[in-house]
Formats: structure tokens, sequence, C-alpha cells
């Protein structure tokens, strides 16, 4: 059984822990948290620190969930294994692609797991649509957004998190890896441009923006995010790859909400465009929802730890989508392109 210690239980780290509690593969040896959270009753007879390093030296765990805000990932994770812990650590694996690859070469030294929470590579839907789009084969033009009507409670989420993060980096981490793993070309410019839509933030911070991402093989794409309740929920979740030979496309139902965590992960329909041949539709209303994904995701770590799985080029991948979101953040704050 791995031992594990979860820090941080925002929405991630409890739907984390809640795929620890319900797998027995897995032993819940201590939760972590600056404040006293809600938790759902299945954590709540779980013990509850206040202090990271206290509870890392006490407890011994096996494994360490980081799901702390971003600016700690890096200096957690390394503390994790340098106690002789594998890490679990959402994403995005740092805020600065050195701390990223600080983390990459302690796992490496010191023989570690290192699993970064890129949870639509455990995704049927989004697994499909990278093979589809392989197979139509490149170069590509890649369309993608997440845009979110905030508000309430989940705009105090989002304005929290954008005291470390612009949204273009927190979810187009996961949205590079998707177009890196279709094209498998090297990124080699960025341009991205972004605006501070609310006094509710910090003058430096933006809360949208949106970047191009050019690749060696001439593929080319886009990334849009937006947070707030003053964005618009009109085409807020755009998610199409086009090549020569056709496109494959997510499309939502109308009932679908931009601030829902569940519609960041669903896709309803496939959508298969071949040129000279017409569309297929693929339902995929039967896809896991949110926390059967972060349970496949977790029983991935467990499979990593046990078969001592190769996660070379997973660690890898974190940190190329890292560097390319961080580098759009600069081209947004300097207005000038970035080339990688």
């Amino acid at each position: 059984m791995i031992r594990v210690l979860v820090a941080g239980l925002g929405n991630m780290g409890q739907s984390h822990a809640l795929a620890y509690h319900n797998d027995p593969a897995f032993q819940i040896v201590g939760l972590v948290n600056r404040s006293v959270p809600d938790l759902p009753e299945a954590l709540r007879s779980y013990p509850l620190s206040h202090d990271y390093a206290e509870a890392l030296e006490r407890l011994k765990p096996d494994l360490v969930c980081v799901a702390t805000y971003s600016d700690s990932h890096a200096d957690y994770a390394v503390a994790a294994m340098e106690a002789g812990a594998h890490v679990f650590v959402e994403k995005p694996l740092a805020t600065t692609v050195a701390d990223a690859e600080r983390v990459v070469a302690t796992a490496t030294r010191l023989n570690r797991k290192l699993v970064v929470g890129y949870i639509l590579r455990h995704h049927p839907s989004w697994q499909r649509l990278i093979a589809e789009a392989r197979d139509l084969g490149g170069p590509y033009v890649f369309r993608l957004n997440l845009n979110q009507q905030s508000s309430g409670p989940t705009w105090e989420v989002h304005k929290a998190l954008m005291q470390t993060t612009p949204p273009i980096v927190d979810c187009g981490v996961h949205y590079v890896d998707v177009m890196c793993q279709i094209t498998d070309a090297a990124p080699v410019e960025v341009r991205g441009m972004g605006l501070r839509l609310s006094d509710e933030i910090a003058p430096e911070m933006y809360n949208y923006g949106h970047f191009q991402v050019l690749f060696a093989d001439g593929s080319c794409g886009w990334y849009e995010a937006g947070w707030g309740p003053m964005m618009s929920d009109t085409a807020f979740f755009v998610k199409d790859v086009v090549s020569p030979r056709g496109a494959v496309s997510i499309r939502m139902p109308e009932s679908a909400r931009s601030d829902d965590i569940d519609t960041h992960t669903k896709t309803s329909t496939l959508r298969i465009h071949r040129v000279g041949q017409g569309d297929e539709d693929l339902n995929m209303t039967d896809e896991p929802g949110h926390q059967a994904l972060c349970d496949r995701e977790q029983a991935f770590v467990a499979r990593a730890i046990r078969e001592d799985l190769d996660l070379g080029r997973h660690m890898t991948d974190a940190v190329r989508s890292l560097a390319i979101c961080l580098a759009a953040d600069e081209s947004v704050r300097t207005g000038h392109p970035v080339k990688l």
C-alpha cells in the first residue's frame, strides 16, 4: 500500500484525496492545508496539519500529492523527494522554467517518480482526439480556448490563483501539451497579448490573454483564456485541430456552463471532418466526469510506482509545455515575440 500525504485541499487537492481514499492501492496518512478546509465527509477522519515540513518529517510518506498554489509547487516537490517520497504535483509544475528543471533534476538524481497533473492525458476522448489528429497528418492549425464567466466563489478562486499565475499559464499548459503531443515538432516562437479587465486583481496581473505558438514543422496554434464575471460565454470552449486533410473538433452541448469544472473535461461529441468524405460524429456522453478522471490519474501514479515506469518523456513534456506558456506570459508583459 502506498502511504500518501496530500498538501493543498482546494478543488483539485480534495479530488485527488478522494481518489486516494477510494483506491485500495493508497493509504492517506495525512492532509496539509494552511487553513481549516470544508471537507467532504469521506475525508474528515484523516489527520489535518497546517505545517507541511513538519508533516513530511513526521509521517514519512511514500508519495506526496502537491496541490497547493503554483508558487510553492517546486519547493514542496523537491522537499518531498529529498525526504524519500515520490511526487504527484498539480500543473503547472512550477512558475519558472528553472524551477521546473530543478524539480525534474531532483527526480532524476534521486530516482523518484514525478507525475504532473495533466488530467487530459488520462481522458479517453482527448486520447481519441490526439490519435485522430495524428492520423490526419500535419502541418496543423490548433484553435483552443477556455474562457470562464466566473462569479461568486469561482471568481474568488480565480483571483486567488492570479496572485501567482495568469490564466494563459494555469490551464494553458494542458492545451499546449495536447498541441505538442499531436505535432511532435519543436516550438520555435511564441507571441502573446493580454489585458487586465478588473480592478480586483493586482495591477501587474491580467485576467484575459491569448497567444500564438509556431512549431518547426510549420504548425501553428493559438490558445485563449479569460476569467471573471465580465467574460463572454459565447464560444468559450473551442477545441479544433485542422490539417490539410480535415479537422477534429470537440462540440459542446448548448447547456454547457463556462464556470463548471466538469465542462473543462467533458467533450459530448467528437466530430471528425475528412476532406471529400464528410463528417463523422462520435458520441462521448458516457465519458468519465471530473472525479473519475482524477481516479484514473492516481491509478496511473500507483502503476508508475509499482511497475517502475519510465517517466522521462512525461517530465520533459511537462517542462516544455510550461516553457511555452511562460514565454507567452513574457510576450504579454514585454509586447515582443519570444524565441524558443
